[in-house]
């Protein structure tokens, strides 16, 4: 097992990979004591059979440059096969603000090939690779040094099957020619907003029992607190307090440190110093909003009329439209995506790209009273009206 720890021996091998079609990558991280991601480890593979064209990087090495992997990242003649790759690209954009492009991801490929839904690696290489993954090293702490062989071995695991897994599922992209569907999936992950969280913007992520406008002033300004320290620190957005917390403190209202300590769910650190007085400070300004600058809560399925019968419909039509291609159900639409068609939204993403091909299109026709459904056997079949 090959551990690369100098910036040229990463170099050098990029320069090799770059003369392949692909090439396999992973990353081991941590992330329960800091804001961001601390990248430990990086595994790369080249196409081949066994470990030799595997190595291991080590990111913790005094004086190691990235910027090799970057540029291979950069060019365009190589696909980087990546699996479930959120969390790692969501490293390497905030590290370099850098995509890899092509990037192929082999948990939606598997989803769109019909493997469910957030397929797992393991469940991957053992119904495509034939193999099994030791799984003892799982719940390593990656920065530590130094790693041992069964460490190693784990993770260089999690590249050299990728291979296999990714070989396989691009014969079967271009088989069934859905290929442009994992393209519109991918999009997200390498979109810049998707890793970026204004703080003003973060309040949408704290789940409320309440929709007024002035408790939401303040449940911004606090989040918007919150975000803003744990980035500025690097730590844990938890540690500075939790969502429970912000809740209790939006509704409570406290004007001072005193009745601040009164909060039951507030940590003990966030009752004073730094955390204490931005907790006020937001707590006053989300009270001296402006009306017409408070949050405004979606209200737009506040009166939906949703048809029951013919959300029902839809759950049959989505049932048999996902059985007929091999795809999971929940991949095309929720069962509030399906009751916002029957109640005349238009705006779901199954009604939109790839799944208004397999679905939507159909979801409308059945809405407009286009078509009619008909049982035949124990089959579904779509009977056109017009």
């Amino acid at each position: 097992m090959i551990t690369l720890t100098t910036t040229a021996e990463l170099a050098a091998f990029c320069a090799e990979a770059a003369k392949f079609d692909y090439v396999t990558v992973d990353t081991e991280f941590l992330r329960e004591r800091t804001y961001y991601s601390k990248l430990c480890l990086i595994q790369l593979a080249m196409p081949g059979t066994d470990d030799s064209t595997a190595v291991l990087v080590d990111p913790l090495t005094d004086g190691m440059s990235l910027e090799p992997l970057y540029e291979l990242f950069r060019d365009t003649s190589v696909v980087k096969v990546f699996h479930a790759a959120r969390q790692d690209l969501e490293i390497f954009y905030v590290d370099a603000q850098v995509f890899p492009e092509p990037l192929f991801d082999t948990q939606v490929a598997a989803m769109v090939c019909g493997f469910g839904e957030q397929v797992g690696y393991e469940t991957l290489v053992r119904r495509i690779a034939k193999k099994q993954l030791d799984k003892t090293s799982r719940f390593t702490d990656w920065s530590r040094r130094p790693l041992t062989d069964a460490q190693k071995t784990y993770a260089l695991a999690d590249v050299t099957h990728l291979r296999d897994i990714y070989e396989f599922l691009a014969r079967k992209l271009e088989e069934t020619g859905r290929g442009r569907w994992v393209n519109e999936e991918l999009t997200v992950l390498t979109t810049a907003e998707t890793y970026v969280i204004p703080p003003f913007e973060a309040w949408r992520r704290v789940k409320t029992r309440t929709n007024s406008a002035k408790f939401l002033a303040i449940v911004r300004e606090l989040a918007a607190f919150r975000e803003t320290y744990a980035q500025e620190r690097n730590v844990p957005r938890n540690r500075v307090f939790k969502d429970d917390a912000l809740v209790e403190l939006a509704s409570n209202k406290p004007k001072n440190t005193e009745e601040l300590g009164r909060a039951r769910l507030l940590l003990r650190e966030a009752r004073r110093g730094d955390i204490a007085e931005g907790i006020l400070k937001a707590i006053a300004a989300g009270i001296a909003c402006p009306a017409d600058q408070m949050p405004q809560p979606d209200r737009s399925r506040d009166k939906l009329q949703v048809n029951p019968a013919l959300a029902d419909l839809l759950r049959v039509l989505l049932k048999a439209k996902t059985e007929s291609v091999g795809v999971a159900a929940k991949l095309i639409a929720s069962a509030s995506d399906l009751d916002g068609i029957a109640a005349g939204l238009r705006d779901a993403p199954a009604l939109k790209g790839w799944r208004k091909e397999v679905f939507g299109d159909d979801a409308l026709r059945l809405c407009e009273g286009k078509i009619a459904l008909a049982a035949n056997k124990s089959d579904v079949e779509i009977v056109a009206l017009d």
